[in-house]
This record gives C-alpha cells, structure tokens and sequence, in this order.
C-alpha cells in the first residue's frame, strides 16, 4: 500500500519535529512494516517551473513530421526574464496554456541533462515537459498542461506536480486490511505516533436517509452480501477530466487514471478502504439483484475476459442476465463510457471468504477484490457512496437523485471476554488493567468493565473495521503492540539435557544417508495435490489414494487437497529437471501424507492453558493420519555414458534395489511380489512385503504417465511406508561378527514354471539350506527350446560358511541338497542338468 504524507496528514494532525523516518519506525514497532519511501523529485536537479505558452508555430519537416517552435514565458527564472525558445514534438496544447519547462542545466530522472542545443533549425534553450518524462507516469501521449491560474510564469513546478511529496510504502498483513487505506493508515498514525492528534475520519459524514424512491434492489443471498447502497447521479459529463490532485494521488497510490468516473470510485477505495462500482444506468435493465450464479451463465469482465461462472459465485444481475461478479469485478455490458449520463454507484458489503474463493477460482485479481476479501467495514457503505456522489457532482456536473436504497443491515461485531492480567501474563511485561482499557479504546473498541467475581475481566467489542480480531489473544496483541514489542523481554527457554536424538530420528538421518550415499538427490516439494495430477498417473477412480482432504483455503485451486501420495510432486519435479535438460536424475523425498480418517473436525483449544488430557485426545482423535512415506523416482541412465562405454538405462531393478538398500539399512528384508498397480506398468511393479505387511510399491511407471507427465520412457518410481520400517528397524548399534573360516561356493540351476517368481524360490532355497548358509544371489535367468515352453531357468549362486570350522564337502553337498528339495517341494522346481 502506497500512502502520500501529505494525504495521511489531511487526516491526522503529526508534529511537525516528527520526520518521516521516525514515523515509518514508529509504524513499524506497532506492525505496519515500511516498505520503502519514495521521494519522486529527487531524481530531478535543476530549474523546473511553470512557463506560459506565448506563440506557437507549427513547422513542417521532410521526415513527415511536424514540430512547434514555441516562446514561453518563464517569468525571471531564466535570469534575463526574457520569453525562452523551445522546440516542442507534442500538440496537446496552444498559446495562453500553462505548461512544465525544464530549463538548461535540469537534469530529469535518468541522468538526462538539459542544455540549450540547435535542433530543427532553431536554437531550442530548455524543454517543455510530459509526464513520462518526469516520471510520473508512462504517459508520452502529451506534454503537461497546468490548469489555469495554477501558478505565475517562473514559479517553481514542484510542489503542483507532487515531486516535492514523500510517499510511504507499507507492507500489510492480510489480517490488516484496514491498512489497505489512507484511513486506516492515519488511524495507526494517530495510536502510534506520539503527539499524533485530531483524527478526521473521512468515513464520518452526514448521510440521506434511506428511501424508496432508489435504484431497486433484492439480495438473494444476505449472508454472501449483507449490506447493499445504491447510489445514482444523472446529467453526469464523463468527458470531464480528473482533478489534476486526483490523479497525483492515484498516481503516487501505484494506480492509474483512467477517467472521471473510474478515478472518484478508486480514489474513494483508497481514501475509506471501501471499494465501490459505478454502472452506466442507462444499460441498467431493470433491479439489481445479488444472488449466487446458476449452471452454464458466463459474464465478460471489465478486462474483456469471457468466464464460465461456478454456483459458488456471488453475481450481480440485472434484467439481462449477469453483470458483474459481486466484489470482485465488474461486466463490461454496464461500463462507464463517454456517452454516460446516469451513473448508478454501488458501495455493498461481501462475504470475504466467497469473495477469496471467487478471485482465486477465476484467476482474478482486483484492487477491490484484494480488500473485499480480506474483510472491509460494513458500516460504511451509505458514507463511501456518498462520497463518491459528492465527488462525480463536484468534478463532473450533474445532479444527485434524490433516491436512496439501502438493502441490510451490517453483521454485528462479536462481544469478546478478556482477563485483565492476560496481556501481562503474555508478554512478561507489567501491563496494569487501566492500560489496557485505554489501548483497547484507542484502536476503537468498545470496552465494559464487568464486576467482580468468577468471570470478572472486560467485554470487549471490536470496532466494525477489524474483522481480523475475534478472540482474547488478538485483543491481547493489538494491547501489547502498542505497549511496543521492543519492551517484551527476550528470553531463551531452558532446553533439556541428555536427550538427544530419538530413535525415529536417528533412523531417518540413517536412511538419508543411504539414498544419498546411492546417488539420489533428496528434494522438498508443496504437499498439495488436485484431481488432474492423480488423473496423470492413472489412478483409478475407486482407489484409496482418491480419499483426500480438501483444504477450506488451498494456496492454489489447481491442487485444493493434502495429497495422499508422494509421486505426483516427485514426478512433476523430474518432469521439470527434464525440461530443464538434466535428462538423467535420481531424486527422493521423506515425507508425510494425509490419509483423513473422516469424522468431527478439530476442536479449537484454548491457548492461555494445558489443555487438558481429554481435549488433546479429542484432538488428535480429529487430525487426519499422517504416515512418513518415502518416494524414489529415477529417470535417464543409472550409468552415465563415456569414453569408457555404454551406459545403462535405470530400470525397475533400480526402484526395488533403493528400497532393499533403506531396508538393509534398517536391518530389514524386504519380500517381492508382482502385482498391477498404477502409476506402474503391469508386470514391471514389485508389491514389496514385511512379513505380511505391504509397506509399498516399486518399478516402472506406465508408460501413458511417462507420456502425460513428459518423462523419458522406462522411468522408475517407489514409494514406502517408512513408518512401518522405522517401528520394526533392528539395532544395529552392535557391529557384524565375521568368520574367518573360508566360504564354500555352491552354483545350483532350477527350472520352474515361467509364473512362479523368483522370490518364492529364493525363498524355498533360504529356508532349506539352514543356518550354513550365508548368502544367496540370482545371477542368471534363460528361457528357450533347452527348458521347454513356459519354464525358465533360475541360477542362483549358494554362499556357505560355518562360524567356526572349515565346511566339509558333505557338509556343504548336504546343505545344498536340502535347499534344492525345499525348491521342489515348494515350488516344483527341477534341478537343471
């Protein structure tokens, strides 16, 4: 928010000691936090006056165009007093016009320095100036002409262009609309600044009384707009230019003029915090009425934007359908244009939280939208409607109608309980009951003492312009901010001793390490998930993973929901490092998802106490699960291509070998099972088991996601459940033993049906080689005419050794025979000759 001094000033009285810099700091200790001051007319040095056109002779040049030598009364400012001979491109103006001279030795923003030079044949000594070339604005249509009687011929230009103005740049909080304006802006001036006074609310203003003789007007939906005035104005000239202080201050607000119409209404947001719309009334067909949109209507907003309208959407309509999305933006059916006559004004109060949810669902954002939204004054719409009245008559002609309508009244403010000593008790600081009331009464509130007793404290009102307090602890903040944060002691809490990090801890630094240490790069990525990105992987419409919670007030509307899956982030992620040219990457990501376990919502605890064990179980009996998972995705080569080779391209042997590493990390093994499970290729995803617990997925992705998501063919993803492993991760604080007694190598080859896995055989092995064995591999796999259609051959390599002997041949023959029928048994596999 941009602020003028001078128009902060116009409203509250600031010592004339008290700098703008002091302001700004004291500003900034109560909360409104300074951006930057901008001071316009330092970047001009030099003689800047006022000139008077005296003659005006067009000439004609051989490249088509033509200029004006002009003599322009300067006044004695050019020290001879003496007209000054300028040569000027524009035509916007003419003999008699009072006009912006820069003369020689001026230099104007961007280092560009006047001197007195020969162009078009004439010695042109000064020139004559536009607004852009002042900068202030990014208008070269014209130069600038003064209004009549603004100022004597060689009078400094300065203080009547606003370059002599400081403006104030403030960052504001979304819970602080009220700044959002110069009456806001002035009243935390008034509570911040000592010796700040007079306060003159430019919101308090005698207003007509309702009547009905108005513009007609029906609200349907009274909780989306409780409060609707309109206003109308005939015989208005929308041809009438702005007041040159008007567009100065639109200007220094970051605003731009537009016309007469346009700028009242914008000025009066920026003066109130109140946004209001002016409608042609001559396109008016019939009442305004306020009610939500219905299937298939669709409105062309003010910037030529044809939009599908949603049920949730609050819309102005009149006789010819929609015509403006209410507190958002208005349609261009009822624009104000130059043919304007009858003006009818609109100042109404919104639903914030429809009107946030109508911005972001259309992507739409407004000056008006950003205010509306975050919650304005409902008490004031009658005063901003009149003010704009007040304004088009002064500057634009016309008359008022006498017709007032007022629809609603404003929603009431609640009335809030407060101990005494909580501000106190909160900042550490003695803060006395009577310095609370009087904070309190200074930033608006009504404040009622109630007896002695039980519930003794205050009953606390909060003025209408502050929807963001709703509870003690806001009012407990508003108190202690202007008691000054710089007075609350900081203090360090005593942290525990001898505690270090928890088991669960330990174990996620472990499997960080293990996943780096295998060449995957650990990423972070927004937990927030939408329909299309499940819709990308495939996800069938029956699947748990579509089980989400939607979030009341998303960051974006693409993805509204907690996502219950690692992979859609991770994929877009590789899908971006791919678009980038990284075409090979190995990423992972440690994260929780959110599984809503359906029921009440969470209970709002209290904050000055221990809740209590009863409400802290309720509480997390209401929070959805929120498992630790790991994602792996890798795309691209395993093993890079060079000089020394071929690479390898990652296959879903690379999925499932990451998270075998994490679970031998963990001091755990992990079971294989083929299944079909999507975003994986069928018959290419290992279901990967502890025990008889699932823990996750790993293999190739399917390869209409690789297409959607635009990743290389073949790419690999896994996702476990590292909660499961963590709680039955081994100890492995005690290191391995190892035998020092020579290892026996046994070779075995055993054909089995094609549509048995691996893993049961390995399995079958394992159990029947006994405590002999110490290793077991699958080295080669072949299938042909040698082992007959529908079988294959599995080799594995048998590792045996004792702990403390040397393994004799029948030792080892038997040990190796007994596996073999396990196999069989099992299995039905047959040693292959």
């Amino acid at each position: 928010m941009k602020a003028p001094l001078s128009w902060i000033r116009e409203y509250v009285e600031v010592p004339a000691e008290v700098t703008t810099d002091e302001l700004t700091r004291r500003l900034t200790l109560t909360g409104l936090k300074l951006e930057a001051i901008e001071r316009p007319g330092d970047q001009i040095t030099g003689p800047l006056v006022v000139g008077r056109v005296l003659t005006q002779e067009p000439e004609p040049q051989k490249n088509g165009k033509t200029i004006n030598w002009c003599t322009v009364d300067v006044g004695d400012a050019n020290g001879t007093g003496e007209p000054q001979g300028i040569v000027c491109g524009a035509h916007n103006f003419g003999p008699g016009d009072l006009v912006v001279v820069v003369l020689p030795g001026g230099v104007l923003p961007g280092g560009f320095a006047i001197s007195e030079r020969k162009t078009y044949g004439h010695l042109s000594a000064g020139m004559i100036c536009s607004a852009a070339e002042l900068g202030l604005s990014g208008d070269h249509d014209g130069i600038i002409v003064l209004a009549p009687g603004a100022a004597a011929p060689g009078a400094d230009a300065r203080p009547l262009l606003g370059l002599d103005e400081e403006i104030i740049e403030f960052e504001v909080n979304p819970d602080r609309a009220y700044a959002l304006s110069l009456r806001g802006i002035a009243r935390e001036v008034l509570v911040s600044v000592d010796g700040a006074t007079s306060f003159r609310d430019p919101a308090v203003r005698e207003v007509p009384q309702a009547n009905a003789e108005g513009h007609p007007v029906r609200v349907e939906d009274a909780t989306g707009c409780p409060v609707f005035v309109a206003r109308t104005v005939r015989g208005f000239d929308a041809t009438a230019a702005s007041p040159a202080f008007m567009v100065r201050r639109l200007t220094a607000a970051g605003m731009r003029s537009i016309s007469l119409a346009v700028d009242v209404t914008n000025y009066v947001m920026l003066e109130t915090g109140r946004p209001i719309h002016a409608y042609d009334g001559d396109r008016l067909a019939g009442p305004l009425v306020v009610r939500r949109a219905r299937t298939g209507e669709r409105l062309t907003t003010l910037d030529d934007v044809d939009r599908e309208l949603d049920a949730g959407d609050l819309v102005v309509t009149d006789g010819s359908g929609v015509i403006g999305l209410g507190g958002v933006m208005g349609g261009a059916s009822t624009e104000i244009s130059e043919t304007t006559t009858n003006v009818v004004v609109e100042a109404a109060h919104w639903d914030p939280v429809s009107m946030f949810r109508t911005g972001r669902r259309h992507r739409l954002t407004s000056e008006a939208g950003k205010r509306n939204e975050r919650g304005v004054d409902p008490t004031i719409c009658e005063a901003a409607a009149d003010r704009v009245v007040e304004l088009l008559i002064e500057h634009g002609g016309g008359v008022a109608d006498p017709g007032v309508t007022v629809v609603g009244t404003p929603p009431p403010m609640p009335t809030i309980r407060l101990a005494t000593d909580l501000a106190a008790r909160v900042a550490g600081l003695p803060i006395d009951a009577a310095s609370v009331v009087e904070t309190l009464r200074a930033v608006g509130c009504e404040v009622t003492e109630v007896p002695d007793g039980d519930a003794a404290g205050l009953d606390v009102v909060p003025p209408p312009w502050r929807a963001d307090i709703t509870d003690p602890q806001d009012l407990t903040e508003e108190v202690v901010r202007l008691v000054g944060y710089d007075r609350v002691p900081s203090v360090l809490p005593t942290p525990p001793s001898g505690r270090g990090l928890t088991r669960a801890q330990r174990l996620r630094r472990r499997i960080g390490r293990t996943m780096a240490g295998a060449g995957y790069v650990e990423v972070v990525t927004f937990p927030f998930v939408g329909v299309d990105s499940l819709d990308a992987l495939g996800i069938p419409a029956d699947d748990p993973r579509r089980d989400v919670l939607v979030l009341s007030n998303p960051l974006s509307a693409e993805a509204p929901a907690m996502t219950t899956t690692l992979l859609p982030a991770l994929l877009r992620t590789a899908s971006r490092n791919v678009g980038h040219g990284q075409a090979s990457c190995a990423i992972f990501e440690a994260a929780t998802v959110t599984l809503p376990r359906g029921g009440d919502g969470a209970p709002i605890l209290p904050v000055d106490r221990r809740p209590t064990d009863a409400e802290l179980d309720s509480l997390m009996k209401a929070l959805p699960a929120q498992p630790l998972h790991l994602g792996i995705v890798a795309v691209g080569e395993a093993e890079h291509s060079g000089w020394w080779g071929q690479g390898r391209a990652v296959d879903w042997t690379d999925a499932v070998a990451a998270v075998d590493g994490v679970a031998e990390a963990l001091g755990l093994r992990l079971d294989r099972r083929a299944v079909t499970r999507a975003p994986w290729h069928p018959g290419r995803c290992a279901e990967l088991v502890l025990g008889d617990v699932v823990v996750g997925h790993a293999g190739e992705l399917h390869p209409k996601v690789c297409a959607e998501l635009g990743l290389p063919s073949r790419a690999v993803a896994a996702e476990v459940d590292l909660d499961v492993l963590i709680d039955h991760a081994v100890d492995l604080r005690v290191a391995p033993s190892f035998s020092t007694q020579p290892v026996a190598k046994e070779d075995v080859a055993l054909v089995v049906a094609a549509s048995v896995p691996a893993s049961d055989v390995e399995h079958a092995l394992r159990e029947g080689a006994g405590d002999l064995l110490e290793s077991i591999r699958l080295f080669d796999v072949y299938t042909g005419e040698q082992v007959g259609d529908g079988r294959v051959s599995l080799a594995f390599a048998l590792r045996f050794r004792a702990p403390d002997r040397t393994l004799t041949e029948d030792e080892i023959a038997a040990a190796r025979d007994a596996a073999v029928a396990a196999a069989g048994e099992r299995t039905g596999a047959v040693r292959r000759s």
